[in-house]
């Protein structure tokens, strides 16, 4: 089970606040990270740590405001406000990103992720101008 759902005692580091009292971009945030977590094999706490840490959970992170940038098309001012980084930190991790799409099996990865991301957001309105498609 996930942390954070609704109803569910949660871990205040993961989730400060109930998930009825949180913005929807950290409702954004927490999906995404939990989703980057399961797939990486991290501990959610990891990607969400100030330091930039060991290079599994930097990549990870990396790809978690990527995916915020990319996938729900936000700006990446809002992104570096929603994952307490930089804007400069945003763009770097997204071009860090864009250059491991040129593997293969990577690329598979982050449009697999993407697919997924996108779909959970916006079915939830957590991205804005992205419709659930059917």
């Amino acid at each position: 089970m996930l942390q954070c759902e609704i109803g569910e005692p949660s871990d205040p580091t993961i989730c400060p606040v109930s998930t009825d009292e949180r913005p929807p971009n950290h409702m954004l945030r927490h999906n995404i990270d939990t989703t980057i977590a399961t797939i990486f094999a991290i501990d959610v706490k990891t990607i969400r740590e100030p330091s930039r840490g060991r290079a599994k959970v930097a990549l990870a992170r990396q790809v978690s405001m990527y995916l915020a940038h990319v996938g729900c098309r936000l700006p990446l001012t809002e992104v570096g406000r929603i994952f307490d980084r930089d804007r400069t930190t945003v763009r770097h991790a997204c071009a860090v990103i864009e250059d491991r799409r040129d593997e293969p099996d990577f690329d598979r990865l982050l449009y697999l992720l993407e697919q997924i991301v996108t779909r959970q957001s916006a079915n939830m309105g957590w991205c804005p101008g992205l419709v659930e498609r059917d």
